[in-house]
């Protein structure tokens, strides 16, 4: 799975994503240009500065730089600051760091020179969104080049000044020596601040892997501190001068409809203001509390619609209503025929998959502070695309995209879920109406209710296999859970592979690893069975139908680090694994669990191998692997939304298990980092081979063959 290094513009989202935003177009702007030297690099000033939310002192604006400018991603100060300009953002997986490790380790400046500004569309290049494991591999492709491409630059630059051939040079510690000569000059000296605006070249030299220096290594997360003292500000905790708080009146169940409403107790309230629009309600007030107070004092009389699925149909109502055919996106792999694989085969094997709709539960829920300023809006929000919150809130309030920005601070975690951007809506609506900044932050049990779930679904498998453990049929249907992870990765002559889309009672988006954390499950369970009907073992039989080298590569680490041939089995005990790959990433997950006499199942052990190609801060690669599984375990063991009559009925923490420590077994990983490979995200494939591994094990112990996720959902089997 080689990565292009041909990168468009804007950075758009697969099929599998939400679809992407229009595009945002950069044009120069009149400032003067001034030539260094004869053909190339030319240099811009810019006029004045701009300033973040805690007042400091932002780099020149680059916004208005062609992306295929240096200059648009890639600042250098005259005290030698580099500021890295990207619509990437931070939600905890810490590809700030390893961002700037990339720029450092080509740009040849110590990693503490950098500046990284970050999903602020004022200043940085339109990016679709920070999803899909895409950031390392396509973000750290381009700043890679632009890195690159400025590095040979500032060398050509002092080779001018001093007369002599670049090649005699080095660029090291954001200089330019010249050994020879024992010279040497900062780049900040030799761009004096001013703008790159030159080609990003394609064939600028680029350090290899093998090589690197900077990259590769267990740098510490750059504002680490700022987030363990409490220093960091999220948006929860930001104030601007004279803020009001918002809230808005939600509807008591989905699809309500407001038949009547009486504001005039909440309008009466000393420093409220109540806005109605339509089915929009809100109210901003100058505390939390005293909006509460204004909400509750709304008198609203609803249609509630009788009319809706519930958990206890769901599976049913998924089939009924999905679409008679995939075309496009969702038609997978069909080749050969399935009937005629059927027909050799020793043995069939046919089930059904169900999987529940399982919530996001950020730490952080959705929150946003919205001020308006002489026509312009200004938003701060935790968001996973900036840009498409830009865009939103420039059509509800039909404004030119140029008079809205939307600044995004490191933000506590997304999994996928903050791709919209309500709350930013929402207190703009109200910012705009009382006249005055208001932050709106939702409650934990709004996020649970508005926010959007990784979708439900049902899959069918049909397949068959010969006594020698090859497989000659598979019919893989998916009902609306999605087409990410959707082919399977084994050989099969005869299969037919397809996603149909659903009309989906609830909300539903993208979640860490996509449709692949439903699709894996069913094929990795199904694939265990099929070697349980040959007596062959789990292992085995993947290694033998695996035509990919890197997922044989992975099955095998796991399965020796584990123990899999010689971990002795006592009663009660059961071993399962389970591999897979996604958006570059590929995994294994070995895992041991204990099933008790009262049926209670504990899991002991997992042990998991991962590649996503040339590790570029192996510290953090482990804590995004380990992130993955132990998220991995709660929708594997007991994460699941329990819906009725249009509600959530377990919309908070109390009701709905996440994993606590006494849940977590003992985890080992093990990373492999193949430097003759190019990077890729990690931060989706780690996730997907832990639910079937423990199901997998379950099987092992017990001869339960479980098929719905969650595996436990009251904690014991049956």
């Amino acid at each position: 799975m080689q990565h292009s290094t041909n990168l468009p513009h804007p950075f758009e989202p697969t099929q599998d994503e939400l679809p992407p935003k229009p595009g945002h177009h950069f044009e120069l702007d009149r400032r003067k240009f001034f030539k260094l030297f004869g053909g190339g690099l030319a240099v811009a000033f810019v006029l004045h500065d701009l300033f973040s939310f805690a007042g400091e002192t932002l780099p020149p604006e680059p916004s208005s730089i062609p992306t295929s400018q240096v200059g648009a991603w890639i600042h250098i100060g005259e005290d030698g600051t580099v500021s890295v300009y990207t619509g990437k953002v931070e939600v905890g997986q810490n590809i700030r760091t390893s961002l700037s490790q990339i720029v450092s380790e080509e740009l040849k400046v110590p990693i503490s020179s950098i500046k990284m500004i970050m999903g602020d569309t004022h200043l940085v290049p339109y990016d679709a969104g920070t999803f899909g494991s895409r950031s390392t591999p396509q973000m750290g492709t381009q700043l890679r080049k632009a890195a690159a491409t400025a590095r040979e630059a500032l060398v050509q630059m002092a080779a001018k000044n001093w007369n002599t051939a670049a090649k005699t040079l080095q660029a090291e510690k954001g200089t330019v020596i010249d050994p020879a000569n024992n010279k040497k000059i900062g780049y900040g000296e030799l761009t004096k601040g001013h703008q790159l605006l030159l080609p990003i070249s394609d064939q600028a030299s680029m350090t290899a892997a093998a090589d690197w220096k900077v990259a590769g290594k267990s740098v510490r997360k750059i504002n680490g501190r700022s987030f363990i003292t409490g220093k960091h500000e999220y948006v929860s905790d930001m104030k601007l001068p004279g803020m009001l708080h918002g809230k808005v009146l939600r509807q008591p169940s989905y699809e309500a409809k407001l038949l009547e409403v009486d504001v005039s107790k909440a309008k009466a309230i000393p420093g409220v203001i109540v806005v109605h629009d339509g089915d929009f309600i809100g109210v901003a007030a100058p505390d939390v509390r005293t909006a509460g107070k204004a909400l509750q004092a709304i008198k609203a009389k609803w249609d509630e619609s009788t009319q809706h699925p519930s958990t206890a149909n769901i599976f049913e109502y998924l089939v009924k209503n999905a679409t008679a055919a995939a075309s496009g996106r969702n038609a997978g792999n069909t080749k050969g025929s399935v009937q005629q694989g059927l027909t050799i085969a020793d043995f069939t094997h046919a089930k059904t998959y169900n999987i529940n709709y399982i919530a996001h539960v950020p730490l952080e829920p959705r929150a946003a502070l919205a001020q308006w300023k002489d026509g312009k809006l200004t938003v701060w929000t935790g968001t996973q695309r900036p840009f498409g919150v830009q865009q939103d809130l420039a059509e509800v309030f039909k404004l030119p995209k140029e008079k809205v920005r939307v600044i995004m601070p490191d933000t506590g975690s997304g999994y996928g879920g903050k791709h919209s951007g309500e709350a930013a809506v929402e207190a703009a609506r109200l910012a705009q109406e009382a006249k005055k900044p208001v932050k709106m932050v939702w409650t934990r049990e709004e996020e649970f209710t508005w926010a959007y779930f990784r979708p439900g679904g049902v899959i069918e498998v049909n397949s068959g296999v010969t006594n020698d453990g090859t497989i000659t049929a598979w019919k893989f249907t998916n009902y609306n859970s999605g087409s990410a992870g959707l082919n399977t990765q084994y050989k099969i002559t005869h299969q037919q592979i397809a996603h149909l889309p659903s009309d989906s009672p609830l909300k539903q988006g993208s979640y860490r690893g996509l449709a692949s954390t439903a699709n894996v499950f069913a094929r990795e369970c199904h694939i265990t069975d099929l070697a349980r009907l040959i007596k062959m073992d789990q292992l085995h039989f993947r290694l033998k139908n695996s035509n990919d080298e890197r997922l044989t590569a992975v099955l095998e680490t796991a399965a020796k680090a584990f123990g899999w041939n010689s971990s002795a089995k006592s009663a009660g005990h059961g071993f399962g694994i389970a591999g897979g790959f996604e958006k570059g990433g590929y995994v294994a997950t070995c895992a041991e669990v204990i099933v008790n006499s009262d049926k209670e199942v504990k899991v002991v052990r997992v042990t998991q191998a991962f590649e996503c190609g040339a590790i570029v801060n192996p510290l953090h690669l482990e804590n995004q692997v380990m992130g993955s599984i132990v998220q991995g375990l709660g929708g594997a063991l007991f994460e699941a939304i329990d819906f009725a009559d249009g509600k959530i009925r377990n919309s908070g923490l109390s009701a709905y298990r996440v994993p606590r420590f006494s849940d977590i077994p003992k985890i080992e990983i093990v990373t492999i980092d193949r430097k003759d490979l190019p990077s890729a995200g990690a931060g989706e494939a780690a996730i997907i081979g832990i639910a079937p591994a423990i199901r997998n094990a379950i099987l092992d112990a017990t001869g339960i063959a479980l098929t719905t996720l969650p595996l436990l959902p009251n904690g014991v089997l049956g």
